[in-house]
């Protein structure tokens, strides 16, 4: 650790990074104070999760000068970073995901006896005091890829907590996490401030930026645009910074005198029992409408969509398509013709998306048949097709012959969107579909939802950002543990409303929902 004592934690000056032709971070300088917990802002693409990066040792600088508690330094290496008192909790999870939780939060300092072996009853000890002291509950020995994603992302900031940090560095944490656990969050990183560390802190939540930060830069396009105390810059000001214009309208309009509500549902679930959580739900999605499903973490929203998908199996109760009983065995079913169910899952980079293959494999792949004759495909055709598709969804032609991998969260969720659009899904089953996604990226998507639905397609939309279910959504059902508790419509749906239902009905005042984090 150095030993110089500097009212500066990290200093970033004239910092370029280039990927091929593109520039990831081009001239970049502004300082972080010591000890302040510190917002690094923009859209997906404008540089964040590079700066974060180049700070972590994961990547070099291809110039420029970075300079930790007032000494130059060169990351070659994560372990430079660290050794520096740098450690990152990423949004991309590092967590091995066939190693249990003990053995990922010991990676890469396990205690080691002198015969070589781990000591492993010792460790365990160690992170169970940790996880006490933090609050937090986990069996040490489930493996990583039995958890949740958002228990795999505390996990993720436990192990960058438990290495003691001089600065920490939090790249979108929040986007995994339930309210509490956002919370929680806060909780650890006035812990970590008060200590005397240094956290900087990506999120596209501005709620949390006003809870959590001292301050706060804002990158675009891989340029610096501002550094500033959070208390002196509005939130219409940081979101005209970020995407370079204003948002006159966030949310899409809603088409006035037209009721949905004497058209037959196209899919409907009765006494629906499904998964750990799900039981007896009845519902209702018709074609034009965008149907909300609120409700927090872990009360049956994965179940219900895997269910209505045919990803996971239906314990009782029927599931009609056009009116008709219909038994999904697997997705495949989902994805015929006459059926025509799409699914947006909740994590896109492992469940939505095959990150290695370009945009063209990515979205041709559940109709991949029909590009075929005489078992021979043909490529012109299936690559105009989607080329045609990410014209429709904003996405550049960059994407035909290029890595999914390459390109910024909000585009990777726009052609997982678009794959369902080019295999002519009546249905959409969004989960959470904006999740980690930037200020502007989100306004594109809620106008591409809201243009299928205008186009006679039917959106079954969960969200854990109640401000867009409420601006949204037709109508609104409420899941509380496993069972639709609410079904608002119409004026009924506004975000007292919607929280009071969410929380099992106890009583709250309008005030709380700000104070809750939840959608913010």
């Amino acid at each position: 650790m150095p030993t110089v004592a500097s009212s500066v934690a990290i200093e970033i000056d004239g910092v370029c990074k280039a990927f091929g032709a593109t520039k990831a971070v081009d001239d970049v300088s502004f300082s972080i104070a010591a000890g302040a917990v510190h917002a690094l802002l923009g859209e997906n693409g404008a540089g964040k999760s590079t700066t974060m990066k180049l700070l972590s040792g994961l990547i070099e600088p291809d110039s420029g000068t970075i300079r930790v508690l007032g000494r130059s330094v060169r990351l070659r290496s994560p372990r430079d970073a660290q050794h520096i008192g740098i450690q990152t909790a990423f949004q991309e999870l590092t967590l091995i995901p066939d190693l249990t939780v003990l053995e990922n939060m010991l990676i890469p300092r396990a205690p080691i006896e002198f015969s070589g072996m781990v000591r492993k009853t010792a460790a365990a000890r160690d992170i169970t005091r940790h996880f006490e002291a933090i609050g937090l509950s986990v069996d040490l020995h489930a493996l990583a890829s039995d958890l949740d994603l958002g228990v795999r992302q505390k996990v993720e900031i436990a192990r960058a907590l438990h290495r003691k940090p001089q600065i920490l560095l939090l790249d979108e944490p929040t986007s995994a996490l339930s309210e509490g656990d956002v919370a929680w969050l806060g909780e650890m990183i006035a812990q970590v401030k008060a200590q005397g560390a240094t956290v900087l802190f990506i999120t596209h939540r501005m709620q949390e930026v006003r809870m959590f930060c001292d301050r706060l830069t804002i990158l675009r396009n891989g340029r610096h645009i501002v550094t500033g105390d959070v208390k002196t810059i509005s939130d219409d000001e940081i979101v005209e910074k970020i995407i370079g214009r204003s948002i006159a309208q966030t949310y899409p309009p809603r088409p006035t005198g037209v009721s949905t509500s004497r058209i037959e549902p196209v899919l409907e679930v009765r006494r629906l029992c499904a998964g750990p959580k799900l039981k007896n739900v009845d519902l209702a999605l018709r074609p034009g409408e965008i149907h909300g499903v609120a409700a927090l973490q872990g009360m049956g929203q994965v179940s219900l969509f895997q269910a209505c998908f045919g990803a996971t199996p239906i314990l009782s109760g029927e599931l009609r398509v056009d009116g008709r009983p219909v038994h999904l065995s697997s997705p495949a079913d989902a994805l015929h013709r006459s059926i025509g169910i799409g699914l947006l899952p909740e994590d896109r980079k492992t469940q939505g998306l095959f990150l290695n293959l370009d945009g063209t494999t990515n979205v041709s792949l559940p109709v991949i048949n029909r590009f075929c004759r005489l078992a021979l495909l043909n490529l012109a055709a299936e690559r105009e097709s989607a080329r045609t598709i990410f014209s429709a969804v904003g996405v550049s032609d960059r994407a035909l012959f290029t890595r999914v991998s390459a390109f910024s969260g909000g585009n990777q969720q726009k052609i997982a969107v678009a794959k369902w659009i080019m295999a002519e899904s009546r249905i959409l089953l969004l989960f959470d579909p904006t999740r980690g996604i930037d200020v502007g990226t989100k306004s594109e998507l809620y106008a591409l939802i809201r243009d299928f639905a205008d186009a006679g397609g039917a959106v079954l939309l969960h969200s854990t950002e109640i401000p867009e279910l409420v601006n949204l959504c037709d109508r609104v059902s409420v899941l509380y543990d496993g069972a639709v508790v609410e079904s608002l419509q119409g004026n009924e749906i506004n975000e007292v409303a919607v929280m009071r239902a969410v929380l099992g009905k106890e009583r709250i005042e309008a005030s709380s929902v700000s104070e809750t984090g939840y959608g913010q």
